[in-house]
């Protein structure tokens, strides 16, 4: 019987896998990893080539193996997928790919040890007694809702698919968003796009704070406040603000980077502003951020009344058996490992109660009600705050 089934091979997956291993699970015999992607590195293989690393928010090292410093200049792109496939390759991570689920459902107790997940997929189907689940957010762009959107006779797109400001020369550009990527945008449109108009809800959050690790703490607090409370995870820019360095100071001082506000609705010609200025646009650029990838998760029915799913640190309240890594606060780099590490230690823990309980060995002198006691004890301790557990490929999966 296989210990995990881990979905998604980027920062948080890979870090799960790596930890699953460590502690003495076997790849493909205990783990497996199921990537959508048709080759490593994650969201970050889909970056358009302007995003350098220098440029990208910053990529923490993976447990057991630094990134070192790579050229800054390097498209980030492709200096993320170079690692995570060396990293895939020196620890032999059992990744599947490409391997696309369509959903997870519950198993009943008489389908398995305790019950457990299914996790189907146009691969194959798998069947497991806990989920690590990784998907981040790349695939749930977020496009909000204007009045008149669906008639504008321009171009509209996403930062999802963006690929280069060379298709924008001479065109007169509106880019909707708050956070970094509107702001990179805009800046490499410069000499580039015939006009530019930034629309933004709200003014613009800069912060000269410095980005340490008492200010990552802090943004962790913040972002858990929210999803401990089942509410859907916000934006990050409304957490962490943008930053007020020399390229966005230039920007603003340029008047490249100054927000003519909120806007009211989309026009067939452009854009109808919240002060009623109305401007023209070929194109609109939806850098509006992403929402978290759990479509796959439905049948589950983990959503609270406040949009999100409830979690103790990891762990989904609502089914014990799964947990999110990469969601909320540990949808950086940072908090992804950690989180990946986090449920991995609970998953052997969980792993070592079941194989236990399967095996028939659950007693003690003083009866069997006190030996059920000891053995719920220590489940309890693996899935508080984060874990991930065992799972049994069923025929017809991809090998």
């Amino acid at each position: 019987m296989q210990a995990a089934v881990v979905i998604g091979a980027g920062q948080a997956g890979l870090s799960a896998a790596h930890h699953l291993l460590r502690k003495g699970l076997r790849p493909e015999t205990d783990v497996v990893v199921l990537d959508a992607n048709e080759g490593p590195g994650g969201a970050w293989r889909h970056r358009w080539p302007s995003l350098t690393l220098g440029r990208a928010h910053r990529v923490y090292d993976l447990p057991g193996f630094p990134l070192g410093t790579p050229d800054p200049d390097e498209p980030s792109s492709a200096v993320v997928s170079r690692y995570y496939a060396e990293y895939e390759r020196r620890f032999g991570l059992p990744v599947h790919r490409p391997v696309r689920v369509r959903q997870v459902v519950r198993l009943d107790a008489r389908d398995g040890v305790g019950g457990g997940l299914e996790v189907r997929t146009d691969a194959g189907t798998w069947r497991s007694r806990f989920v690590v689940n990784a998907t981040g957010t790349w695939d749930r762009p977020y496009w909000p809702y204007y009045p008149g959107r669906e008639g504008f006779r321009g171009r509209q797109l996403h930062t999802h698919d963006f690929w280069s400001v060379e298709e924008f020369r001479g065109l007169r550009v509106v880019v909707v968003g708050g956070g970094t990527s509107a702001v990179q945008f805009l800046l490499q449109l410069e000499g580039v796009a015939a006009a530019t108009t930034w629309v933004t809800r709200r003014p613009p959050q800069w912060t000269a704070t410095e980005f340490d690790a008492g200010w990552g703490r802090d943004v962790e607090d913040r972002v858990n406040g929210r999803t401990s409370a089942g509410l859907r995870p916000n934006s990050v820019v409304s957490v962490t603000g943008l930053p007020l360095n020399p390229e966005y100071r230039r920007g603003i001082e340029a008047g490249t980077l100054v927000s003519a506000g909120p806007m009211e609705a989309v026009t067939p010609g452009g854009i109808r502003l919240a002060d009623g200025r109305e401007v023209g646009a070929d194109v609109v650029l939806w850098a509006t951020g992403f929402r978290a990838s759990l479509d796959h998760l439905a049948p589950l029915q983990l959503r609270e009344s406040g949009g999100g799913v409830l979690v103790d640190g990891v762990r989904v309240v609502k089914e014990p058996r799964l947990f999110l890594v990469g969601y909320g606060a540990s949808a950086s780099t940072l908090g992804a490992t950690r989180a990946g590490r986090d449920a991995a230690l609970a998953v052997v823990r969980a792993d070592r109660v079941d194989r236990v309980v399967a095996a028939g060995r659950v007693g003690s002198e003083d009866g069997p009600d006190r030996a059920v006691t000891e053995v719920a004890t220590d489940a309890a301790g693996a899935l508080a705050g984060a874990g991930v557990g065992s799972a049994d490929r069923t025929a017809g999966a991809s090998g």
